[in-house]
């Protein structure tokens, strides 16, 4: 312990692994401490379920219904890959795939007017869809069909379009789609939590679409990806994938000082010794007085006995409430996963809803995602801070994760390691230099 590391690592939740794994196959000399006894931080999968009752401190065990408490993985925040989406391409980048097997999740849903309905990513499914009546549905597929030949670098594809300048509603209007055509696209296909982007240049709204089609184009059912045994196997895979660099992992490691020196990281201090190191990342609740809250998240795990209604049966899918539907200003999340993916019991779903706190009455917020999982055999409710860094490191090398948000899926979480990494480096993280072989991430027995 007492030795010198060019990056120390607080904290094995996602943000933080991923880091620890690129900064190690940059050949950088890492150390990884956690507080707890496990790995995941505020991103960990719970098992055995007996955990999960006692970590909400309910009263009592999981009743005989629920079946082996061993065959539940949990996880306190849900999210899925999007198939084609920058976590996967790290991924694939540090190789950690050799590691995890994936499932595809097998539909993707959206609600209107207190239904929910597939979404709409494909010509041929938008023209069945029942979201839309016939000529809505025609200036849709012209929408689609524009997306998909839009290239950033060929001014032929723009139509007239500045995708620098022009205002994504102006897009909207050019084709002239509807409100409820215009929610699902922003929400349920760009993944926007807010109306916000509506009045921003449409190159990235364009680009996002672009993603969500080209992820779904690769498997078919829907763009999400999502681990066997739950997310916190990514964690782990990165904890031995940087320890087959020469990375140090050490669990139950009390974390006593951060030692600076002229207003700069020079190491820390754990039961009695001090690890130098050069720089530091870590997750905010290492670092209290370097982060400020921006808000809070409501995430409710539920635990079924049967699949969602109107989801023609699926063992996994995601259903995304757009604000507008319930008057709010942020979107309300359902991911729902099963024994499918060996993180429940035979025959149980677990499905979890998040959103962005707005009122002082969060449960109250989250009813109408609720309202479409009954019956609810139990319920697991957090409400947890939001925090991002109000020192970006730049002086002191202290480098700082932000919360986990209620999107559920990654792309927030690859922007902060993309952020972080680039003002420990200098340079941006490039997805293009990669070298590495770019090997589908399927494992085996899926390749038929």
């Amino acid at each position: 312990m007492n030795e010198e590391y060019d990056v120390i690592v607080l904290g094995t939740g996602l943000t933080e692994c991923i880091l620890s794994g690129i900064m190690s196959v940059n050949g950088k000399k890492v150390l990884h401490m956690d507080r707890n006894s496990y790995y995941g931080g505020e991103s960990a999968s719970i098992t055995p379920l007996e955990d999960l009752y006692k970590r909400f401190n309910l009263p009592g065990t999981p009743p005989e219904s629920m079946g082996r408490g061993r065959d539940w993985n949990v996880d306190l925040i849900p999210k899925f890959l999007m198939a084609n989406g920058q976590l996967v391409k790290m991924l694939l980048y540090t190789e950690v795939t050799r590691y995890l097997d994936f499932k595809v999740i097998e539909g993707s849903f959206v609600y209107k007017g207190g239904k929910i309905y597939k979404v709409p990513s494909t010509e041929a499914e938008a023209l069945a869809s029942s979201l839309m009546g016939l000529f809505e549905k025609r200036r849709f597929r012209k929408f689609l069909v524009y997306v998909a030949n839009f290239d950033e670098n060929d001014p032929r594809t723009f139509e007239g379009v500045d995708p620098k300048k022009t205002t994504m509603r102006d897009v909207y209007k050019k084709f002239d789609l509807g409100q409820d055509v215009i929610d699902f696209t922003g929400h349920a296909l760009a993944l926007y939590r807010t109306d916000d982007y509506l009045d921003q240049p449409c190159q990235e709204t364009i680009n996002r679409i672009k993603l969500y089609s080209e992820s779904l184009a690769r498997y078919g059912k829907s763009p999400y990806l999502y681990p066997l045994y739950g997310l916190g196997e990514l964690p782990q895979g990165f904890a031995r994938l940087s320890a087959i660099y020469g990375g140090t992992y050490m669990l139950n490691k009390p974390i006593e000082e951060i030692v600076i020196e002229n207003g700069k990281v020079v190491g820390v201090k754990s039961e009695g010794e001090v690890a130098r190191c050069k720089q530091l990342i870590c997750d905010p609740s290492y670092v209290s007085d370097r982060v400020t809250k921006v808000g809070q998240v409501i995430r409710v795990i539920c635990i079924l006995s049967h699949p969602i209604k109107n989801t023609n049966d699926a063992n996994s899918c995601q259903i995304i409430i757009p604000q507008n539907q319930v008057n709010r200003k942020s979107d309300i999340y359902v991911c729902m996963i099963s024994s499918a993916h060996n993180v429940a019991a035979q025959g149980k779903y677990i499905a979890i809803a998040s959103t962005t706190v707005e009122t002082a009455d969060p449960e109250k917020e989250i009813k109408p995602a609720l309202d479409l999982l009954e019956p609810i055999e139990q319920k697991f409710v957090s409400i947890s801070d939001l925090f991002a860094p109000t020192d970006l490191g730049t002086g002191s090398q202290i480098f700082i994760s932000r919360t986990y948000d209620a999107t559920t899926h990654f792309e927030t979480t690859c922007d902060d390691i993309k952020d972080i990494y680039k003002r420990m480096m200098g340079s941006e993280f490039d997805f293009e230099e990669m070298k590495r072989k770019k090997n589908d991430i399927y494992g085996e027995e899926e390749q038929q």
